[in-house]
């Protein structure tokens, strides 16, 4: 089992890579490790922050995919009818996008500072981009 450290913001989280449900999403994202980004709200699905990758193509398809993560869950979606993201969902999400429902692969699930998950929603939400750090252990 795989940890990653997540600093998002002033929040600092633990999370367990889905190595056995989604082996080769996990493989991919470690590949990029440590991974810079900037997080924002989303603007259709819902209780989330998303990762906007644009066109990046990362080689992947469909794994463990869902359109309904739970808070905690971090889902990536691959791209194809829509751009290339990945979304860490704080509350109730329907994943979507302006072309409609999507479904994207569950690797990351949120172990340790899960308390501070509506918190960082919240912070996105108000106040706007935050810098967001995933990194192992």
């Amino acid at each position: 089992m795989t940890t990653l450290r997540i600093k998002a913001g002033p929040y600092e989280f633990e999370a367990r890579l889905e190595e056995t449900a989604a082996p080769k999403t996990c493989n991919k994202f470690a590949s990029l490790l440590p991974f810079r980004q900037k997080i924002i709200h989303v603007r259709w699905s819902g209780e989330g922050c998303w990762i906007p990758l644009g066109d990046l193509d990362l080689g992947l398809s469909y794994e463990n995919h869902t359109s309904h993560p739970a808070p905690g869950d971090i889902i990536l979606y691959p791209g194809g009818i829509s751009e290339t993201e990945i979304l860490l969902a704080y509350g109730g999400v329907c994943f979507a996008s302006k072309v409609g429902q999507l479904a994207g692969n569950h690797f990351l699930t949120i172990t340790g500072g899960r308390e501070n998950l509506l918190a960082l929603g919240r912070l996105t939400l108000w106040q706007g981009a935050q810098d967001i750090l995933f990194d192992r252990k």
